[in-house]
């Protein structure tokens, strides 16, 4: 099997060769990983959680050196990627601070001397990661299930290995045993292997609609729990009575932020018909002003998409996308430069049934669509395969609210873009997977909840 290479996407030039585990390594993570969770389990939450705000002062003391890292390796704007690990250090602030009561014994009234729910660690969690947020979305795993007491093993994307290095000797500088935070770099055709080992005990994806289908189906050969965050197609619904300049600032930042490679990006434009053609134009000038550029530049506002390919893809999309009949506002072009960027782009005349409504373009990419009114713009919101977030934009919070609970989503939010928080639950329905990180439900996807019956 050939080495890993990590490629800086401004440039296209190579950083750092990786090789793969061989089967004795492999073998030697989980059962590092095995022995580690015998001893993790055992430490108290005062315990854990003074390991776990080390962690989160160790993030944000080399928050720079760390984002520039991310940088270098997927090519999101620097600022970005510092904020995203100021972002992890938050989540494990979050967890040492509220494990202890989100897993507090439950008592129930029956007929027992004593009847509980206890929540128990189950032991070694693999963690299938994407490049996209190779630091954030390691952590809003990794940190309630290491607080919980299991242990992560993480496959990380083959182009953001650096950053899954640095996580890795993160965790032991903060004083977290080697074996309860590894990486394990295995190719596809040896990784069932790993999920079928007695060691692991559950599997969490982060990734394509593809990829969580592959995974839920080995897990669930081995009867192995998962969490799968998958793709997403987020409806942004403007209706008529919407602040318009407030709606077009959101929209094109809940659009390219992360060079437009998010699950919860603003992907289609739903706008109802009296304020379409002012949104319109304003949303067609505000993308056309973005600076694409060199990702370590403060005044980037897009960077490189994370590889050639990824590149390639969102080209041929926009290509068939003009060919079902929509219009190319602004952008639409591969631009002449080195490395693999895309220019942010505007798709207008966006029909039900065509790639730039049904597909999830994952880019600086947006598609507009007019509808009636706003019971139309929920049947267009909703009229997806996926089900990850939506937002919606009106002056009336009531009426916000009420379109919000119809959206047929994990995460629905009024007159703001979507995004992750660590107290709230986050993840998604239909293709876009099933599971929920974060809060409290989060920390218990990989928990025992058993009976405790006392007579």
């Amino acid at each position: 099997m050939p080495d890993i290479t990590t490629v800086n996407p401004a440039t296209g030039e190579p950083l750092t060769t990786y090789t793969y585990h061989t089967e004795g390594e492999t073998d030697a993570v989980l059962q590092r990983a095995d022995d580690a969770f015998e001893r993790h389990r055992a430490t108290t939450f005062d315990q854990r959680a003074g390991a776990m705000c080390r962690l989160a002062d160790l993030l944000d003391e080399q928050k720079q050196q760390l984002g520039e890292l991310m940088t270098r390796e997927m090519g999101k704007p620097i600022g970005q990627a510092v904020a995203e690990a100021e972002k992890c250090a938050r989540v494990c602030r979050y967890y040492s601070d509220h494990a202890e009561a989100q897993l507090a014994d439950e008592s129930v009234e029956t007929e027992a001397g004593k009847s509980l729910i206890v929540y128990q660690p189950l032991g070694a969690i693999v963690a299938v990661m994407p490049w996209n947020f190779p630091f954030w979305q390691v952590f809003r795993f990794a940190a309630p299930n290491v607080m919980a007491g299991n242990v992560g093993i993480l496959k990380h994307a083959a182009n953001v290995q650096g950053c899954a290095e640095a996580m890795v000797e993160l965790f032991q500088k903060a004083g977290f045993d080697e074996g309860i935070f590894q990486n394990l770099r295995v190719p596809h055709d040896r990784f069932e292997d790993v999920i079928a080992d007695r060691r692991v005990r559950g599997v969490t994806l982060t990734g394509s609609v593809a990829a969580g289908r592959a995974i839920a189906s080995l897990a669930g050969q081995h009867l192995k729990p998962t969490v799968l965050e998958l793709g997403g197609s987020d409806p942004f619904i403007v209706l008529a009575d919407a602040d318009l300049n407030r709606a077009v600032e959101v929209g094109v930042k809940g659009r390219v932020q992360n060079n437009g490679q998010s699950c919860i990006a603003a992907k289609r434009f739903i706008l109802e018909a009296p304020i379409a053609e002012a949104f319109t134009e304003r949303f067609v000038v505000a993308m056309a002003a973005l600076t694409v550029g060199d990702p370590m530049d403060e005044g980037t506002d897009i960077g490189p998409l994370a590889r050639e390919d990824l590149r390639d893809e969102v080209h041929d999309q926009v290509a068939r996308a003009i060919a079902d009949g929509a219009e190319v506002l602004t952008g639409g072009p591969i631009l002449d430069r080195d490395g693999f960027y895309y220019a942010p782009t505007v798709l207008g005349n966006v029909q039900r049934g065509t790639v730039a409504f049904e597909e999830e373009i994952f880019g600086p990419v947006a598609s507009l669509i007019v509808a009636d009114n706003a019971d139309e713009a929920v049947d267009l919101a909703n009229d997806t395969s996926f089900g990850l977030g939506g937002a919606v934009f009106t002056e009336d919070a009531a009426k916000g609210e009420a379109i919000a609970r119809r959206l047929d989503c994990g995460c629905a939010f009024v007159n703001e873009m979507v995004k992750s928080h660590p107290h709230l639950p986050f993840g998604g329905v239909k293709d876009s997977g099933y599971g929920r990180e974060l809060s409290a439900l989060g920390i218990r996807e990989f928990m025992n909840a058993k009976t405790l019956w006392v007579d």
